[in-house]
């Protein structure tokens, strides 16, 4: 089997590399790609840099470059519903478009014709994911993810996508990934750490939470693909 685990920043795939130790780098498309032999398997890991082109560029490469028949992604998102706290992971259930507005034309937010406002991830990846978080002791939550171009600040904002879309966290790739998957027919996985939230104190270290994150979310995908592999 060839699985694709997939971040947004280099921080997010460097303890997923630090685990395995031994791959093999390889050069394309502007970026590097990182193959991994793992107990029969090959595992192929990449962080796409910030934004929907480059995800989506990553996550075609992955698929159609590198044969992945499952792609699972992490990072971290901010918060648009109050019930979630700076740690919580979440997974998206479905994934929207923020920023995607032809509603000039009559059509929904977030729509294109011939596609659909949300898309949503593989039931059974985010039924492992739940065995895996029981097993670990760790509160998983899930719920609507929401991507755009945009690092979202304005409070009027957030309310708007949360209002319109139903949306539980904010980030920048997500959606792109799940547009790719969706079209090449591979079951795709969004896990996020939420790293900005309504009850963040002025005091945050952005990058020292980066770190810890990603070693949570780096640990929590290691072992969802030990499931997968044994299934």
């Amino acid at each position: 089997m060839k699985i694709a685990i997939m971040g947004a920043m280099v921080e997010e795939i460097e303890p997923l590399l630090e685990y395995f130790k031994e791959y093999e780098t390889i050069h394309y498309a502007k970026n590097r790609y990182y193959k991994v032999n793992y107990k029969n398997n090959e595992i192929i890991i990449a962080y796409s840099k910030i934004g929907k082109v480059f995800a989506t560029l990553t996550a075609a490469t992955m698929i159609e470059k590198f044969g992945a028949e499952i792609l699972l992604f992490s990072g971290v998102a901010g918060a648009i519903n109050p019930s979630l706290k700076i740690g919580d992971l979440i997974v998206g259930k479905e994934l929207c478009q923020h920023d995607l507005d032809i509603t000039a034309f009559g059509h929904p937010y977030g729509y294109v014709p011939e596609g659909e406002v949300c898309v949503r991830s593989d039931e059974k990846l985010r039924e492992t994911a739940f065995l895996v978080a029981k097993e670990k002791g760790i509160e998983l939550k899930e719920g609507i993810i929401a991507t755009g171009d945009q690092f979202i600040a304005d409070e009027k904002r957030k309310e708007w996508i949360k209002g319109t879309f139903k949306a539980d966290a904010l980030e920048m790739e997500g959606a792109a990934v799940a547009v790719v998957c969706d079209a090449l027919d591979v079951p795709f996985f969004i896990l996020r750490a939420i790293s900005d939230a309504a009850d963040m104190d002025a005091g945050f270290d952005f990058d020292e939470f980066l770190k810890s994150s990603a070693k949570v979310s780096a640990d929590f995908v290691i072992r969802m693909v030990d499931k997968i592999i044994k299934e």
